[in-house]
């Protein structure tokens, strides 16, 4: 399959457009300052957001039944919120997340 300059711009747009959205407020607060209320409403984001991953992970649904837990990401969720009580650091949190699943994945799936 030849790639056409059209494919390629589409491409390049696409990649810009991906881009634009997370850099353009880096840009434009790097001169504000930014009141410490916001800061501290902000510093809750990341910690949504992987909550929100987190759970839509755990649950599986399928249409007309009840959420049923994905027993695979339960048992990868014991060593990880351990983790995370005992380091507090998110770094650690994420390896013991990653390990612990690759190891359930390739010892019980």
């Amino acid at each position: 399959m030849q790639m056409t300059l059209y494919s390629l711009l589409i491409i390049l747009g696409c990649g810009l457009v991906t881009w634009l959205p997370r850099v353009i407020p880096f840009i434009l607060v790097r001169k504000i300052r930014i009141p410490e209320v916001v800061l501290r409403f902000l510093s809750y984001v990341p910690l949504c957001i992987l909550t929100a991953l987190f759970v839509q992970n755990l649950l599986v649904v399928r249409e007309g039944q009840l959420p049923a837990i994905n027993t695979a990401y339960l048992y990868a969720t014991v060593p990880t919120v351990f983790a995370a009580v005992i380091t507090k650091n998110l770094m650690w949190i994420v390896i013991v997340g990653v390990v612990s699943m690759s190891l359930i994945r390739y010892f019980l799936v």
